[in-house]
């Protein structure tokens, strides 16, 4: 959520921000947040004039009392009561302006870092980084689907049956490579500085605010009615609400965090071809890293999340590129993200498999996120997240690309925690 003074401070900024989205109404919604703030503010000054007149007028009672004025105290006693029924007026207009001027920055969306570039769609994201070496399969190669149903590895159907479409069964060595990736992506997180933690897989609305998944993706989520909780779509909301309200000191930073959860998400109206098997699921299991740093390292965070993953995917052999992503494709909450997609060699297109953002200020505004800084002020901290891995599309360009006629071979570096080298 952007700051109020920000927006009174930087209103050009933050329209030219917005602009780089396609944000509609741009304008006349920053405008209504600056009204409803100057009646915030306004009403706040009223109450605490009033509070304060009050309080005097109580002294002036009690002084009166101990002289014996009696008359003079009960005519004071009757100009309190009537500061006292405009302090409780004042209040619930008070309430009222604040939840106003809440309702409307939960609409806006963070302000793109400079390097984002104006943009409609995911057609204008810009490559910046690709590497591998997209292998020649022949003819005869086949989608991860039919390699699955081949080698009886993940079982669409029976997920059907079970639950319904989007809830895969994965069997046999299909199971132990998934579980070989999550422990893989584990290791390699904590190798490089990340605790690892282990979250609740449900979150209560505080926590789905914080982070900004609600209101904005309200209907992606799965929701709980008769407890009031949400399955997570993403282990970002539980790892990063750990630290909700927190007041850091500078040498907390930074605060690094991995952790593996099952994932969920609806998806509403997703169908046809592309959303095929694995490329698109409404439960997958995911790895995530999580930053809090000091907004002057954040930027140089970002870029060795960027890096890290760069490692991975390097190590499993998988052709790989980069996108920056414009205004338009950017997420609700993200000032700059960095998606990595792997080239799906059976299926001839690229999959998502990683995002790496760097919120700013956003998130932690929510999260009433703070460090003392060095005057001995509090100020927000910056959080950052990404996917190290998301796997049903790790999953799917492994099979497709290390399909070959005797079977599927496993990457190298996956063997020691499979105990096997080939799928057959």
């Amino acid at each position: 959520m952007l700051q109020v003074q920000f927006i009174r401070d930087h209103k050009e900024t933050v329209l030219k921000g917005l602009a780089k989205r396609n944000f509609e109404n741009a304008e006349s919604i920053i405008e209504e947040v600056l009204s409803a703030d100057e009646k915030r503010r306004a009403t706040q000054v009223s109450l605490d004039n009033t509070l304060a007149e009050s309080n005097k007028i109580s002294k002036e009672i009690g002084a009166f009392f101990k002289s014996g004025e009696i008359q003079k105290a009960s005519l004071l006693k009757e100009k309190t009561g009537q500061l006292k029924e405009q302090s409780k007026a004042l209040s619930e207009a008070l309430n009222e302006h604040t939840t106003a001027l809440q309702s409307l920055l939960f609409q806006i969306p963070n302000i793109p870092h400079t390097s984002v570039k104006a943009g409609n769609s995911e057609d204008e994201n810009e490559r910046i980084f690709s590497e591998g070496t997209i292998p020649n399969l022949g003819k005869n190669a086949l989608p991860h689907w039919e390699l699955a149903k081949k080698y009886n590895i993940i079982d669409f159907e029976l997920g059907n049956k079970l639950t319904g479409a989007g809830f895969p069964v994965y069997k046999g060595k299909g199971a132990k490579l998934q579980r070989a990736l999550i422990n893989y992506f584990l290791d390699k997180n904590t190798q490089a500085g990340y605790t690892e933690v282990q979250v609740p897989h449900l979150v209560n609305e505080a926590s789905a605010m914080a982070t900004g998944q609600l209101p904005d993706k309200e209907g992606q989520m799965y929701h709980c009615p008769e407890d009031d909780l949400y399955l997570i779509p993403t282990a970002e909301i539980p790892i990063t609400n750990m630290f909700r309200g927190n007041l850091l000191q500078k040498s907390d930073f930074p605060i690094t965090c991995t952790g593996y959860t099952p994932c969920f998400r609806r998806e509403a109206g997703s169908y046809g071809a592309h959303v095929r098997g694995l490329n698109r699921l409404h439960q997958f299991d995911k790895v995530e890293i999580v930053r809090i740093e000091h907004p002057e390292n954040s930027y140089n965070a970002l870029n060795t999340m960027v890096e890290h993953i760069k490692s991975i995917l390097r190590e499993l052999k998988l052709p790989y590129r980069i996108l920056r992503l414009c205004g338009g494709d950017t997420g609700f909450t993200a000032a700059l993200t960095f998606d990595f997609e792997v080239f799906s060699t059976a299926q001839d297109r690229w999959l998502e498999i990683s995002s790496a953002s760097n919120f700013e200020t956003f998130q932690a505004n929510r999260l009433k996120l703070r460090f003392k800084n060095k005057e001995g002020k509090s100020e927000l901290a910056h959080t950052l997240n990404g996917s190290a891995l998301a796997l049903p599309r790790v999953l799917a360009g492994i099979l497709e690309n290390y399909q070959t006629a005797e079977g599927i071979q496993i990457p190298e570096v996956l063997i020691p925690y499979t105990g096997f080298s080939m799928i057959n």
